[in-house]
């Protein structure tokens, strides 16, 4: 009997979509395992997890994964270098206290390094703070300012200049709106950076 997979996002679908069959995957701040279990269930890859909270951990040791209670901030500098083919940082890097180390360590574990997070220059949050003078909160980025997870907010133009900085190779880069669809973009446009309410990049490091 065939088993059903359980639809993902569309910003988890499309990072699906960037991992080849059968690669050695580790997420991390993988949350309830939703996307683990995807890759594993349809690209066959041999799937590890790290996830800070335990309840998320507990859920996905419930779907039969292999995941680790653990901080990104913390714990990657214990794993030795390129051992994975892809390493995966879903909505997670403005939540580490240390984005620059956090996202050299997924460089040099991983081949590749998938990356997605909200995009802080969006146009709305730009005239929120334009018209308020308070800190916004939209459909990507839906918290007070004083209980919000996020803690290091970028642009997309942000994002690219670090990379660039650690010496990474943007191979692919994909725009989201406000729908979750994606599409593909130019990095260094200066239309996504205003108009997109997040994104996904592939990296390899140089």
């Amino acid at each position: 009997m065939k088993t059903t997979v359980p639809a993902l996002r569309a910003d988890l679908a499309a990072i699906v979509a960037m991992i080849p069959d059968g690669a050695r995957v580790l997420d991390v701040g993988c949350g309830d395992g939703a996307l683990l279990e995807h890759l594993i269930a349809t690209r066959h890859v041999n799937g590890r997890g790290i996830e800070l909270s335990q309840q998320n951990v507990n859920a996905c040791v419930a779907r039969g994964l292999a995941v680790l209670q653990g901080d990104a901030d913390a714990d990657l500098a214990e794993y030795p270098s390129q051992v994975f083919d892809v390493a995966i940082l879903s909505q997670t890097i403005q939540a580490t206290r240390a984005p620059r180390t956090v996202l050299g360590h997924l460089l040099r574990i991983g081949q590749r390094t998938v990356v997605s997070f909200p995009n802080f220059g969006h146009w709305r949050v730009r005239l929120s703070l334009l018209a308020k003078g308070r800190m916004p909160r939209t459909k990507a980025l839906d918290h007070h300012w004083y209980d919000t997870p996020n803690i290091h907010l970028c642009t997309i133009a942000d994002f690219v200049a670090l990379a660039r900085e650690q010496g990474a190779v943007i191979e692919r880069a994909l725009s989201l709106d406000e729908t979750g669809r994606t599409r593909p973009m130019n990095p260094s446009a200066w239309g996504p950076n205003l108009f997109a309410q997040g994104a996904i990049f592939m990296l390899r490091g140089g």
